[in-house]
């Protein structure tokens, strides 16, 4: 500044000098001019005497006016310095300790340079003077003023870890003379991992671990594709490692081997995220040391004649140790998941790749920032998933759906979803009422199926089928793969199948049928699933669910895939206990059958609330085929209704319903893949009667509202009969709406009438021809009519001519369609305990324990392996079905 303003000056007296010479020449012609009178002489010399005063005039008013200039110029590069400085450190890295809170940058961001104090210049406001550290270099501090040091120190830690998320600043503390009370104010830093102190004797340790870390990272990390991790960071918006910062203050003479590696660092350390801050060690020139002297009363930054600076108060001790334990408890609590979007590829380039060989798709972030990804195919074919309660198991499993939804299209892969927890987390893959949109590549998703062992069982079936299906396929084409089988029929729909099954080991709890039939299914599809390309997935929180495959070796080997999700037991092989120690949100992948060598640490991104999910659901929906139907939605705590369902808007009036096969009743919902009604066939055929048993009122009603109804459906006005009695006060109502609804062709009989409707149907069956008009007896509770039906209606009682009705009656188109009220009343109605059953063709057993039905109504012995539950029923047809079906009654109309 001194300099410029004397060039400033040495310009205005050269001005002077030009205007004094002026003056000179205009007293000579003015002396010239005095002989041609006094009059001018005196006009001359009146002018050569304001030349002076002008003269000086125009010297003072050049003089402000550059002064003024060169402050405002000063005043603008101030104002363009301090605006700089709030450029580079902004929030926590330059603002007052009395408010100062931190402000992390974004992953891919380098927090810049952090303030230590301040230049000022006269007449200007002070401007922020900012050392860079991070991403940028090393600080090497010098000077006998132990305080000032020592608040340096303090500001650049505090301000770079306010300046970064927590847990990605890591200290090191060299401390010999004072062992680590230097950087007492960072210890609760420590219970985390992020403040290691070396003692004594340790510097040659530090620094060649140091020298090992920047090595790995140049390696394994950078592997030549970048030059730094600011430069990673910036290109992928990761940064996998942390910085380090080594803190040395002072020592002892360094030895040889010391001053090498100390050097090292010095060299290569920025690039890698490796720092030093040193004071008491001397530093090797380099273009990344920022020298700063602090002396009392004279502190530079850029060595003795570098800029000089004011430094700031050391902040405060409470401020240090509050913000260190605020750090701590975050990173004890666990690192946050990264960002589902990290898993999506970008929306261009959505639904590009094929499955044809296998699929292939990233689950999270690995240690050195690169994706872990997650394949199945030939090998490895299937996954085990295991992870105890709120560890993430849901989460992964959104994860993973969204990570392969985004990147193969619903001809390339379907998902078939089975939860068996309570729970509606995968309905939001359907379409729902207040959402219209669905996951287009689902084809099926069951919740709430933790009673329903069933509906497992008929999934198991469907990919079975669906096996067998591919198989014959690959067979005709002379081929055995699914990529040979889609090179030689391009034209067919052999997309890859993942079935999802959360909680499967419901499906193997037990020694019974269902159990032992799932067993059998899972180890064939696992065993022969892979060539065709249908994938399990497999998902259990409980160990015991993992214990239930241990003795089926075969099945086990075949899932090669294993995720163990934090503290998860027995996915891994025996001695692989990585799980143990995983941190939240994190993961080991392991496509080795869980050999230690086979390891990779995933760290998970948090997929499974709704508004993360709903963006990528509703972009996908929209990119939807236009042939695209919902999935298949089952819901096992839902009561389905008769009028949505498919067999039932699928009937229609006929003059002879169903043919020579009769028409049909719909009774409930079979627990199955498609949503498919059970259905018993009333042909001209002896048997073809209905019980059903149990002593549920509002189930039993529900059951023979939805027959009678299905009849009425298939038959114009006036062309059947409907003999409607109810013999329950507690199923009137329900009786009596479907009466009304069957308007004409329904007839009402309560307790006193029923006797004569089964006489005269009687004496009618007993008449010569056949009727031509069908006839429905449809009784509620007609066991509670016993008293009154056992009295002699003319020659015959009326349980004789019920019993006649149950012989006779299917064969000239007259069927009871009745609820007993218990297998033993049935019995006495029919005859007593030895009476034969065969006229009742089938039966719907509720709630009725399946040794109560006994061989005389299922075959084999012992009755069939049927524990009752609510809104359930066990349904059985002797011309059709060699086991019951479960079946879910529809529920009773509004």
């Amino acid at each position: 500044m001194a300099d410029r303003r004397a060039q400033l000056v040495g310009r205005v007296r050269g001005l002077l000098s030009e205007a004094l010479g002026s003056a000179r020449g205009r007293l000579t012609a003015a002396r010239a001019e005095l002989e041609t009178g006094q009059d001018r002489l005196t006009r001359v010399r009146r002018a050569a005497a304001t030349v002076p005063q002008r003269v000086g005039a125009e010297r003072d008013r050049r003089l402000a006016e550059i002064d003024s200039r060169y402050s405002t110029r000063i005043a603008e590069l101030v104002r363009r310095a301090a605006a700089a400085a709030e450029r580079e450190a902004p929030g926590a890295a330059s603002a007052d300790w009395s408010r100062w809170a931190p402000t992390p940058t974004g992953r891919a961001d380098t927090p810049g340079a952090v303030r230590v104090g301040t230049v000022r210049i006269p007449g200007a406001e002070p401007v922020p003077a900012l050392v860079p550290l991070l991403d940028a270099g090393h600080v090497h501090l010098t000077g006998e003023h132990r305080a000032a040091c020592d608040a340096v120190v303090s500001a650049l830690l505090l301000r770079s870890i306010g300046r970064t998320d927590p847990g990605t600043v890591r200290l090191i503390g060299y401390d010999p003379e004072h062992l680590g009370g230097g950087l007492a104010g960072f210890a609760p830093l420590g219970t985390a991992g992020l403040l290691t102190f070396v003692g004594p004797g340790g510097l040659a340790r530090l620094l060649d671990d140091l020298v090992e870390q920047i090595r790995r990272i140049n390696e394994t990390v950078l592997a030549g594709e970048h030059s730094s991790l600011r430069e990673l960071a910036a290109a992928t918006g990761r940064r996998p490692e942390p910085w380090r910062v080594a803190v040395l203050l002072g020592g002892d003479e360094l030895s040889r081997h010391e001053r090498g590696q100390l050097d090292r660092v010095v060299r290569t350390g920025a690039a890698c995220g490796v720092h030093l801050v040193v004071r008491g060690i001397p530093l090797p020139d380099d273009p990344t040391v920022q020298r700063v002297l602090v002396a009392r009363g004279d502190v530079r930054i850029g060595g003795p004649t570098g800029l000089p600076v004011r430094l700031d108060p050391p902040p405060p001790a409470t401020l240090v140790t509050e913000t260190c334990r605020q750090v701590a408890s975050t990173v004890n609590a666990g690192p946050a998941p990264t960002p589902f979007t990290e898993l999506l590829p970008p929306p261009g380039e959505m639904w590009q790749e094929d499955s044809s060989t296998a699929l292939v798709a990233p689950i999270g972030e690995g240690p050195s920032g690169r994706p872990v990804l997650l394949t199945l195919g030939d090998y490895p074919p299937h996954a085990l998933i295991g992870g105890p309660s709120g560890t993430g198991k849901t989460n992964l499993i959104f994860a993973w759906i969204g990570a392969l939804a985004s990147r193969y299209s619903p001809a390339e892969l379907e998902f078939y979803l089975l939860d068996f927890k309570e729970g509606v987390s995968f309905a939001r893959f359907a379409q729902g009422r207040r959402d219209p949109s669905w996951l287009p590549h689902m084809r099926l998703v069951g919740i709430n199926v933790n009673t329903d062992r069933e509906f497992g069982l008929a999934l198991l079936r469907f990919l079975a089928e669906e096996l067998r299906r591919r198989a014959d396929a690959a067979k005709q084409h002379e081929v055995t793969k699914l990529a040979e089988l889609r090179a030689v029929d391009p034209k067919g729909h052999w997309p890859r199948i993942v079935a999802v099954v959360d909680e499967f080991q419901m499906l193997l709890a037990g020694r019974d049928v269902v159990a032992r039939e799932a067993a059998d299914l899972l180890e064939d599809l696992a065993r022969r699933g892979r060539s065709q390309g249908i994938h399990l997935v497999l998902a259990s929180q409980d160990v015991r669910g993992i214990e239930a495959l241990w003795g089926r070796p075969a099945l086990v080997a075949q899932f090669t895939l294993r995720i163990a999700l934090p503290k998860a037991l027995r996915i891994l092989a025996e001695r692989n206990d990585a799980a143990q120690s995983l941190p939240r949100h994190h993961a080991v992948i392991n496509a080795e059958s869980g050999m230690v060598e086979g390891n990779e640490i995933a760290r998970i991104p948090s997929a499974s609330e709704w508004e993360t999910w709903s963006e990528l659901q509703h972009r996908l929906w929209r990119m939807r085929p236009p042939d695209a139907a919902p999935a298949r939605l089952f819901d096992g705590d839902a009561i389905p209704r008769l009028a949505d369902a498919p067999d039932f808007r699928a009937l229609a009036p006929a003059r002879q319903p169903g043919g020579p096969r009769g028409p049909v009743a719909l009774l409930g919902e079979i627990i199955d893949v498609q949503a498919r009604s059970a259905a018993l066939r009333l042909p001209r055929a002896p048997g073809r009667n209905l019980a059903v048993l149990g002593t549920r009122v509002d189930e039993a009603c529900a059951v023979l509202d939805a027959v009678g109804r299905s009849l009425a459906r298939q038959h114009e006005p006036g062309s059947a009969r409907f003999s409607i009695a109810c013999l329950d006060p507690d199923a009137d109502h329900a009786a009596r709406s479907l009466y009304e609804d069957l308007a004409d062709d329904a007839a009402w009989y309560d307790e006193e009438t029923v006797p004569e409707l089964v006489a005269e149907t009687a004496e009618a069956l007993a008449g010569p021809g056949t009727p031509t008009t069908p006839h429905y007896l449809l009784l509620y509770a007609v066991d509670a009519a016993a008293g009154r039906l056992g009295a002699r209606v003319g020659r015959r009682t009326g349980l004789e001519h019920l019993r006649q009705i149950l012989h006779d009656g299917p064969e000239r188109r007259t069927h009871v369609l009745a609820w007993w009220r218990g297998v033993a009343r049935m019995r006495n109605d029919l005859g007593g305990p030895a009476s034969r059953t065969d006229q009742i063709g089938a039966w719907v057993a509720l709630d009725v324990q399946g040794g109560e039905l006994g061989s005389s109504l299922y075959p084999g012995t012992g009755g069939p392996d049927w524990y009752p539950r609510p809104w359930r029923g066990l349904f059985f047809d002797r011309a059709v079905h060699r086991t019951g079906q479960t079946i879910i009654p529809y529920g009773l109309p509004r």
